[in-house]
């Protein structure tokens, strides 16, 4: 059984395969890497690719689409593409178009599948992702999200995007565009961190009850990025609850962690540059974990943030002071 075969129904009609190929890079010399790691992912079975323009290897990603399309592997149709609002530099409503626009030139691609605001703090407009002053200090800038979700909206309704969502947004910041007057189009989904250290199980729950679907990144815990990772935080594929539910499934910690979260009814992002583990996330389908190990694995959450984004906690839409 493949990801092909396994999907999900959003609130606006369209499908999303529950299981993601994640595209994130953090150093310019890999972007190739994530090329060739897309095409690896779409060979073995991914269909749900996950990338962003802030990644800054769109054109790279889209051209491993492109050339499976072209030799025959697949069609466009069955790639479900995510690709997020130009950081948090283009929440104005005026810029937001533009934004999905020069990914699909960077992709080569007529639309998306899902566009996602990436994050809800608003950063001053430019082509500086973390813009700062002369002091270091990031230079935020003040949006109404409500107007950035009805720039979405008109973006789905060009056709430039089928779905749109959101990412980061905690409950209060969804409540706010659930409850925007004259709102046409929900969003489908909430892209968050989520793992058994961060199940984010209060937030799953709205969402579920608001046909909202939880997309989860940082499944596996995190590949420890210098720039937001302390060398002394938990590497979680080391705990010994997943090493020996591993052992019991015989299965690797990283496919007890995917699995977790499909049958929490999320859908879940996994990212490697290695073909072994490209191939082996595709085996979370081979196997059940029973009701008690769930359990078990829900025990887990110690509410920890690998990705805590401290260095934006000094604006009002800063998500991650809510408890969810």
């Amino acid at each position: 059984m493949n990801s092909k075969a396994q999907k999900m129904k959003m609130n606006d009609g369209h499908s999303i395969p529950v299981l993601g190929f994640g595209t994130y890079v953090t150093e310019e010399h890999l972007k190739k890497k994530s090329m060739d790691s897309t095409k690896i992912a779409i060979d073995v079975g991914f269909r749900h690719i996950d990338c962003s323009y802030f990644y800054q290897n769109e054109e790279e990603v889209g051209q491993a689409i492109r050339s499976k399309i072209e030799d025959g592997t697949v069609k466009r149709e069955d790639i479900f593409y995510t690709s997020k609002l130009l950081w948090s530099t283009s929440h104005r409503p005026e810029l937001v178009r533009p934004s999905l626009e020069s990914s699909l030139r960077k992709l080569n691609l007529d639309y998306v599948d899902l566009y996602l605001i990436h994050f809800p703090v608003s950063l001053k407009p430019g082509n500086i992702n973390i813009p700062r002053d002369e002091h270091g200090n990031v230079i935020f800038d003040t949006v109404d999200l409500c107007a950035t979700w009805e720039a979405m909206e008109k973006c789905k309704d060009a056709g430039l995007t089928k779905s749109i969502g959101v990412s980061n947004f905690n409950r209060r910041q969804m409540e706010m565009i659930l409850n925007k007057p004259g709102l046409k189009y929900k969003p489908v989904c909430n892209q968050v961190e989520c793992h058994p250290y961060l199940n984010q199980s209060k937030l799953l729950d709205y969402c579920k009850m608001n046909d909202i679907i939880l997309v989860a990144f940082g499944a596996l815990g995190t590949q420890r990025y210098k720039y937001c990772v302390d060398e002394d935080t938990p590497v979680l594929l080391d705990d010994p609850v997943l090493r020996t539910m591993a052992k019991k499934y015989k299965q690797t910690p990283a496919l007890i962690a995917l699995r977790y979260q499909l049958q929490r009814g999320v859908v879940v992002l996994a990212k490697s540059f290695s073909e072994e583990r490209i191939r082996e996330n595709m085996q979370v389908f081979g196997f059940h974990l029973a009701s008690d190990d769930m359990k078990i694995l829900n025990g887990l959450n110690k509410n920890f943030r690998y990705f805590p984004a401290s260095m934006f906690n000094g604006h009002p839409n800063f998500p991650f002071f809510d408890e969810y």
